[in-house]
């Protein structure tokens, strides 16, 4: 990251997610939805009451296998977040997902974003035991060119899946890493 004094953590139990991080959590998560970001909510604004009760179910679905939170901060304050989920399953329990990818707006291109997506490919493969991940990004924002940077590839779209207003259909775009 661009700031020696920016950290990252991760969490895989709810107990360790204080009030005040799922405050922060939320408060990133409207910053970005308001602002037109694809990060869960498709239809701004939203407030902390929609917020905090999606992040609740975020952070108590953590598990160590199943389900992270990876944060990053700069100076005590969270500047980013991502959540990595695995199903178990048999068939599916070698590839994981990203979920929520997301940087505050005073952050963005300051290096945050790259440092999360960079951990959560360690965490996947170093501590969850997975081979690929997989998500799903709204087209028509730039996002398929920073995760190409970081060595995503697309790998197909649902065309016009996403309708966020009258002709205004976006393609969903899934892109894949692998090998991790």
């Amino acid at each position: 990251m661009a700031n020696s004094s920016a950290s990252l953590a991760q969490f895989t139990s709810a107990d360790d997610v204080t009030s005040g991080l799922r405050h922060a959590l939320a408060d990133c998560w409207i910053e970005v939805t308001n602002a037109g970001g694809a990060a869960g909510f498709p239809f701004p604004p939203i407030d902390r009451s929609h917020a905090l009760p999606a992040v609740g179910r975020i952070v108590d679905a953590l598990a160590p296998g199943a389900n992270r939170l990876l944060t990053a901060t700069d100076r005590g304050e969270l500047v980013g977040w991502l959540n990595v989920r695995r199903d178990p399953g048999a068939l599916t329990g070698h590839w994981g997902t990203l979920h929520h990818v997301q940087t505050r707006l005073s952050a963005r291109g300051r290096g945050y974003g790259v440092a999360l997506m960079n951990e959560a490919r360690r965490i996947a493969r170093d501590e969850m035991g997975l081979e690929q991940l997989h998500l799903a990004a709204r087209a028509g924002v730039g996002l398929e060119d920073f995760y190409g940077r970081l060595g995503w590839k697309e790998i197909g779209r649902w065309p016009r899946a996403l309708r966020l207003g009258p002709d205004d259909d976006r393609d969903e775009v899934l892109m894949l890493l692998d090998p991790l």
